[in-house]
């Protein structure tokens, strides 16, 4: 059965759970639904990533779609209804038919209480999309937004290093998600499985650790 796999292991997984494990359990919903997609067509692994951003973009705008998500008390009715909303809003504007691959990944949610994994579960989809094209987004962060140059810069020396070379298209992000004062200055450059820390608050915590090793 479709996400049957997802269904199993989220059912026997314990509320208790750190959030790391909670994590990993998101994981497991998307890589279902990616599989499920893909198997279909390329052409369905779109329309389902293109129906998981309009329902990423609704529940940023619409505050009772955010409440129903992060609502595991609900009542079985009280989700149907909210369920409804979801597909609706997953139609997009043009309110196109939603695909049963985007339903059933939405239920199978619902059903097991996990509704609060949504943004990990489509943030997990689109990362395993942009790795079956060849695309490596690259997380910049930084003490302060950075300027056009300046990531124009990064991304001309990104693109000569070995996965640069290999990605078909180089995305770089210095998104406001990723500007976080504590770093000092400098950057933490994420890009597919490496992560390079140019930070100050990284070379200030090698000289503090070098100093109590030396006392």
């Amino acid at each position: 059965m479709l996400l049957h796999a997802a269904r199993t292991t989220a059912a026997k997984t314990s509320p208790a759970l750190a959030r790391r494990a909670a994590s990993s359990i998101a994981i497991k919903y998307s890589n279902a639904a990616y599989s499920a997609a893909l198997a279909r067509s390329p052409q369905t692994l779109t329309k389902v990533q293109s129906e998981l951003t309009s329902i990423a973009d609704g529940i940023k705008s619409s505050p009772p779609l955010a409440s129903f998500v992060s609502n595991p008390t609900l009542s079985a009715n009280d989700r149907k209804a909210g369920l409804d909303t979801l597909f609706t809003t997953a139609g997009g504007l043009k309110k196109e038919p939603v695909s049963d691959i985007t339903k059933n990944l939405f239920t199978v949610l619902s059903e097991n209480g996990r509704l609060g994994e949504t943004q990990g579960v489509i943030e997990g989809f689109n990362e395993l999309v942009s790795k079956y094209k060849g695309e490596v987004e690259v997380v910049v962060t930084s003490a302060t937004p950075l300027d056009r140059a300046t990531l124009s810069r990064l991304e001309t020396v990104l693109k000569q290093s070995q996965v640069g070379q290999k990605a078909k298209l180089l995305k770089i992000a210095n998104k406001a998600s990723a500007v976080n004062p504590t770093v000092l200055g400098g950057l933490i450059v994420d890009f597919g499985d490496k992560t390079i820390d140019l930070s100050v608050s990284s070379r200030v915590n090698k000289l503090n650790s070098q100093l109590q090793q030396s006392v």
